[in-house]
C-alpha cells in the first residue's frame, strides 16, 4: 500500500469500515511509515475537534441562528437544496 492509497481510504479506516484484508494492509503500512502515522493522528484530532465544535447531531439550534439558514442547511442535508 502506498501513502496515497492510505489517504484515499483513511475515513473508512477510522470508521472501522474496511475489510479485514484492507485493514491489515493499512496497519502494515502504518507500522512502516511514520509520516502516515502522523497524518492519521492529525486526522483523528481534526475529526474530534470538529465534533466538539458542532456538538451532538441532535443538539437544539440556538435562538441566534437565523431560521432561513437552518432551513437551507436542512434542505441540503435532505437532498432538496434550494
Amino acid at each position: 500500500m502506498t501513502c496515497g492509497e492510505l489517504i484515499e481510504f483513511l475515513m473508512a479506516y477510522v470508521d472501522g469500515e474496511l475489510t479485514v484484508e484492507r485493514r491489515a494492509l493499512f496497519d502494515a503500512h502504518l507500522g512502516a511509515c511514520a509520516p502516515c502515522r502522523r497524518y492519521l493522528a492529525t486526522y483523528r484530532e481534526a475529526v474530534a475537534l470538529g465534533r466538539a465544535a458542532c456538538g451532538p447531531p441532535d443538539a437544539p439550534v440556538g435562538d441566534d441562528v437565523p431560521e432561513d439558514l437552518v432551513q437551507a442547511i436542512l434542505a441540503v442535508r435532505s437532498g432538496r437544496a434550494p
